[in-house]
C-alpha cells in the first residue's frame, strides 16, 4: 500500500486457481500466530514469530492450495485476500528480520516483486491489493484492513479475517483508526489526515462525509485538509 504511483499493470484474473477449486482454507493457524504475537494495539512481535516460521509458512502453503474462487462469498473471498496480504507481508518481514523498515527490502519498493504463489498465479503485494481487492471488491474500508509493516499503517488485526465478521471488522478498523490521534487529528474546522487518504483519495469520494460516517464529532463540510507524514518504521513491539 506505499503509495498512489504503484497503480500498475493490467489487472490479473483476480481470482486465482481453477474454478474446480471450491475447497476454503483454514484460517486457524494464522489465527493463533496473531493472538499470540500480536498485541490489541497492533504491535508485532516478529522476534517471536520468527521462531514460528515454519507455522506461517504451513498456513501460506494453505492459501496457495486453496485459491480464491469466484463461487465463494464476496465476504469469503474478501476476507481471504486481506489475510493473504497480511500474512504475506509478516513472511517478507521475517525473510530480511532483523531490519528497520520494509522499505529496506528490495530497494525501497518490495510490493512490486512477483513472489507470492496462489493457485497457478504468481503475484506481487500491489497485484494483491490493486489488481485484486481494491479494483475487484470497491471497499474503501480494506485499507484499515491491509498491513505494510509500518508504524503508521493501520494496525494488524490480533486476529485473522473471517467471512462472517468481515463486516464488523471493516467497520470497528475504520473507528479506531480514524479516531486514533496517532494516525489522524480531527477537529472541527480542520483535520490532518494519515496520507492513506491522499494517496487513495479517489477510494474514499468526498472525504469529509466519509470521515463523519466514523468520527465521534462532527466534522464542518468546510474544514481544512491537511495531511501527516508518514512513517516507515517497522511496526514491531
Amino acid at each position: 500500500m506505499p503509495w498512489p504511483g504503484l497503480l500498475h499493470s493490467p489487472a490479473q484474473d483476480a481470482l486465482p486457481g481453477p474454478a474446480s477449486a471450491v475447497a476454503h482454507p483454514s484460517h486457524q493457524q494464522w489465527d493463533q500466530l496473531l493472538q499470540q504475537y500480536v498485541s490489541a494495539d497492533g504491535r508485532v512481535g516478529y522476534k517471536g514469530l520468527a521462531a514460528e516460521k515454519a507455522k506461517l509458512e504451513g498456513y501460506l502453503h494453505e492459501l496457495a492450495a486453496h485459491p480464491a474462487n469466484k463461487n465463494w462469498s464476496r465476504d469469503e473471498q474478501l476476507a481471504y485476500w486481506i489475510n493473504a496480504y497480511n500474512a504475506f507481508t509478516v513472511k517478507l518481514i521475517l525473510d530480511h528480520y532483523p531490519l528497520s523498515s520494509i522499505r529496506d527490502i528490495d530497494n525501497g519498493n518490495p510490493w512490486d516483486v512477483q513472489w507470492i504463489k496462489l493457485g497457478d498465479k504468481t503475484l506481487s503485494l500491489n497485484q494483491i491489493e490493486n489488481d485484486i481487492i481494491r479494483k475487484q471488491f470497491n471497499e474503501p474500508r480494506i485499507h484499515f484492513a491491509i498491513n505494510c509493516a509500518a508504524a503508521s499503517c493501520p494496525p494488524l488485526l490480533n486476529k485473522a479475517w473471517t467471512a462472517d465478521k468481515l463486516e464488523a471488522y471493516l467497520d470497528q478498523r475504520a473507528r479506531n483508526f480514524i479516531n486514533n490521534p496517532h494516525y489522524n487529528r480531527l477537529n472541527v474546522k480542520s483535520v490532518q489526515l494519515s496520507k492513506i487518504f491522499e494517496w487513495y483519495a479517489g477510494d474514499f469520494g468526498s472525504i469529509i462525509p466519509f470521515l463523519n460516517r466514523y468520527a465521534k464529532a462532527t466534522i464542518a463540510a468546510n474544514a481544512k485538509v491537511g495531511y501527516l507524514e508518514y512513517d516507515w518504521k517497522l511496526n514491531g513491539e
